[in-house]
């Protein structure tokens, strides 16, 4: 682990060797300092040398005045290193997590992501600056003090090396249970902001239902958890800083007494008194600063953890060594044998699905809910493996072409249409980033929105919201249409796309859909069995099987689980 965070200095090695630099420089100076003190009182000023006091007066103002540029120095680019640090994790796990397939996204909530890429990676920066000049100014502060005080008083030295096994003793200890405190809370910011970004995501719902003491009765349990896990974790602080603090001033008696001692046999000066006296001043402020890190370090290690955690996993959806992309697709689709089901969940989804689609040609899946439909259209784009059985495009398994390929050469629109938080226009352009204004202009008039879009004040710059929380289902569904225009694919899914709209809404849209399809291999979900009766094909699911096929009419002909359906929704003619 320590070597994939040295990793991320790499790029930034001047700013690195710079703060490093300048900390080394500082202890030393540091370190001059009681010596010049000693100095002073010891001999230049017994001998009234006026010359030798002004001498060293100015010499201790340009180490004050090169401490003082020196610590500017440390304070910006240091901290600027950290930032750009920061930085590069953050676009390192975002382009990861880009690569992870739906599996995790599955399996993890968002809140915790949002809490790894936000409050991990300020922790671990704030640790990438101050880790490595923290140790470099307390250890060459600690090491070139006790190097002076051993040549003013070998005696006095000794002594003041014996409290500090002790306090380090201390640290390590104290420190470790530190790590695990650390940890926990960490898990439970994530619990907590998953917890507020549930309810605020779902606000509607809340108040629609009146829930608001439900949600804060979850947000309560969730809160007195993260609050208990920080009154454990400030527990174990003040056990190891008032010890520490303790174990400080024992240090300060113990070299005042064996001081005390040398002074009464006459081999301790009282300018070399002073002198340990500030030393021991400098050396506890290394120690301080060394507590701090250890409190520092606890947090960053356990955030570097959870960062590492995510990066070290492997997408399950990878191309393979030698996957290719077709010259031309024409929309032959072809499902033979196919068994899938979810991760970590013991019961098939799909059992010996057999699909033939011909290029061109409009097929429904139909069935209740659960029976597996929009499982089956999940693993055309390879948003999933089956696991037994083949999924072929023209032919080619897709698992022999490349992802990227694959998923720009097939469109959905479905029934919970995702739009971003920016303009009406940049969620058109999804489809097609390089997309020209009158491309977009065209796009939205095939999918029934210009109008809408032009009544608009600002037209195609109006802001649609977060979740396109301004616009109405069927806007924002033929806006998810116009988007799919752009992008032209082979393949069209529609996933339940009108299950959810008024009877205009949903005219405007099937409307749509008809212009989208002509030429294309489409399939349709739907519940609204009225919106399929006209596909070319159809296959009847049930329990994650197909139990029957064919056109409309022969189906309701059969009287079987189709005409059933039908049945219901009054669609027989």
């Amino acid at each position: 682990m320590l070597r994939r965070f040295i990793s991320f200095y790499k790029p930034h090695s001047l700013l690195f060797y710079i703060d490093i630099g300048v900390a080394i420089i500082s202890s030393l100076l540091s370190i001059v300092f009681p010596a010049i003190t000693r100095k002073l009182i010891g001999e230049t000023i017994p001998n009234k040398d006026i010359r030798m006091i002004v001498i060293f007066f100015a010499v201790l103002l340009i180490i004050w005045i090169l401490k003082a540029a020196f610590t500017y120095i440390r304070m910006k680019w240091g901290h600027i290193l950290g930032a750009r640090m920061e930085a590069d994790m953050r676009s390192s796990l975002f382009m990861h997590l880009q690569k992870l397939s739906f599996t995790y996204y599955d399996n993890t909530k968002t809140g915790h992501i949002m809490s790894r890429i936000t409050n991990d990676l300020n922790i671990i920066a704030e640790i990438a600056h101050h880790a490595p000049e923290d140790l470099i100014i307390s250890l060459f502060t600690i090491i070139g003090s006790f190097i002076m005080m051993f040549r003013f008083n070998v005696t006095l030295a000794w002594i003041a090396l014996i409290p500090l096994p002790f306090i380090l003793v201390w640290g390590v200890v104290l420190g470790g249970k530190m790590k695990s405190g650390f940890r926990q809370v960490r898990s439970r910011i994530a619990d907590m902001n998953s917890s507020v970004e549930n309810s605020v995501q779902g606000i509607r719902e809340v108040k629609s239902y009146a829930n608001e003491e439900v949600e804060i009765a979850k947000f309560g349990n969730v809160n007195v958890l993260f609050k208990q896990a920080k009154e454990e974790m400030y527990t174990l602080m003040a056990v190891f800083f008032s010890g520490m603090g303790f174990l400080t001033d024992i240090y300060y008696g113990v070299v005042l007494g064996g001081a005390t001692w040398l002074i009464l046999q006459d081999r301790l000066p009282i300018a070399d008194l002073l002198a340990f006296i500030l030393y021991i001043n400098f050396i506890l402020n290394p120690i301080n600063r060394l507590i701090n890190f250890v409190e520092q370090f606890q947090q960053g290690a356990a955030s570097f953890e959870r960062f590492i955690e995510i990066m070290e996993i492997e997408p399950d959806i990878k191309d393979l060594p030698n996957a290719v992309k077709m010259k031309t697709v024409k929309g032959d689709i072809q499902i033979e044998n196919l068994y899938f089901r979810y991760d970590g969940s013991p019961e098939l989804v799909l059992q010996d699905i057999n699909i033939e689609i011909k290029a061109g040609t409009t097929v429904a899946l139909v069935g209740e809910s659960g029976a597996g439909k929009s499982t089956i259209v999940s693993l055309l784009p390879r948003f999933y493996e089956p696991l037994q059985g083949r999924v072929l495009i023209d032919g080619h398994n897709v698992r022999d072409l490349k992802q990227k390929f694959l998923r720009e050469n097939i469109g959905f629109v479905q029934q919970n249409v995702f739009l971003f938080d920016t303009t009406i226009k940049d969620n058109i352009l999804y489809g097609k980033p390089d997309a020209t204004d009158e491309e977009v202009f065209q796009a939205a008039q095939n999918a029934n929105i210009l109008e809408f879009v032009m009544s608009l004040p600002d037209g195609f710059q109006t802001m649609v919201g977060e979740r396109g929380v301004r616009l109405s289902g069927g806007q924002k569904q033929r806006i998810s249409i116009a988007r799919v225009f752009l992008k032209n694919p082979k393949i069209l899914i529609f996933d339940e796309a009108t299950s959810s709209l008024d009877t205009e809404s949903e005219h405007y849209i099937q409307e749509a859909m008809g212009k989208l399809s002509v030429g294309r291999t489409t399939l349709i979900i739907a519940h609204r069995l009225s919106t399929v009766a006209n596909a070319d094909y159809t296959y009847v699911m049930k329990n994650g099987k197909i139990v029957e096929e064919g056109k409309h009419k022969d189906l309701v002909a059969q009287r079987g689980h189709y005409y059933s359906l039908c049945a219901r929704m009054n669609v027989l003619d």
